[in-house]
């Protein structure tokens, strides 16, 4: 394995680097929506009894008797924090395979060269040192990105879920506020 990567070129090292940070983004964002989507799922007269870590301030508004915009605003910043790491994952989804044809560019550009110094000569080990660069790139760049896209695309809809959720538990908390 360690051959492929360092066959790979250089543009191997921040596909490498996209592979770790968007790994560490998936499991943590998957680990706290995991945690909120069990503690918002409970039936609203569990959610009062025993509280909510991720409902609190929305509980704290209502009980307030805050308006509804007030509310939605608090819903909103709760969101906005779930929020936070997709955007990063998503760009990762995005770079990761440029990374990999850029890496293929690179990679028949040296393949170019050889035929241009060699002439007619030309030694086809040469040759396909400048083509494994540009398809193990290409395969690394892809292989980083299509998981990273997919797993963003699941946290999204959970994310979807959560605030839909949120919404049901607010206007239920509004409906029996006396």
């Amino acid at each position: 394995m360690l051959q492929y990567f360092l066959k790979g070129g250089p543009l191997m090292w921040p596909i490498l680097l996209c592979s770790v940070v968007g790994l560490a983004i998936a499991l943590n964002k998957a680990w706290q929506y995991f945690r909120v989507r069990r503690d918002i799922g409970r039936p609203l007269e569990v959610i009062q009894r025993r509280g909510s870590r991720f409902l609190a301030p929305l509980l704290q508004a209502v009980q307030d008797g805050l308006n509804d915009r007030q509310v939605s605003l608090v819903g909103s910043r709760e969101l906005k924090g779930l929020e936070t790491g997709l955007g990063s994952l998503s760009l990762i989804a995005v770079i990761a395979p440029l990374l990999g044809l850029t890496g293929t560019v690179t990679g028949m550009i040296k393949a170019f060269q050889v035929i241009a110094t060699m002439g007619t000569n030309v030694d086809p080990a040469l040759l396909a040192a400048g083509i494994w660069e540009a398809l193990i790139t290409t395969a690394a760049g892809l292989f980083v990105g299509i998981p990273a896209h997919i797993v963003c695309h699941y946290l999204d809809r959970s994310l979807d879920e959560v605030a839909l959720r949120m919404k049901e538990v607010t206007l239920e908390l509004q409906e029996r506020r006396p």
